[in-house]
């Protein structure tokens, strides 16, 4: 299945939480913490601003970003845990370096 965000949204796939801790203790379902970083699988065409000009998006498919705990809509594609962002949820881009 294909989306297509709008406007300045991103589509985000989430990355899994972590099946264990450091210490090797394996976690059962209802002590994971909702993971908060993901890959950006789609971008919107950017947001309109006052002048009718349209600002590109910053972000672009295939990054890694940090979005807020609450932020966004919950959608499953495919079997996998999505989210639709604006692209001023998006709190930052992991660098590729």
């Amino acid at each position: 299945m294909k989306i297509k965000p709008l406007g300045d949204k991103v589509l985000v796939e989430v990355l899994e939480a972590e099946e264990k801790t450091k210490g090797g203790i394996i976690l059962p379902d209802t002590a994971k913490e909702e993971k908060t970083e993901g890959k950006v699988i789609a971008v919107g065409t950017g947001k309109v601003l006052e002048s009718g000009k349209v600002q590109p998006p910053e972000v672009k498919k295939g990054d890694r970003v940090i979005f807020g705990k609450y932020a966004g809509d919950e959608i499953i594609i495919d079997g996998k845990k999505h989210k639709v962002l604006k692209e001023s949820e998006i709190l930052a881009v992991f660098d590729k370096e």
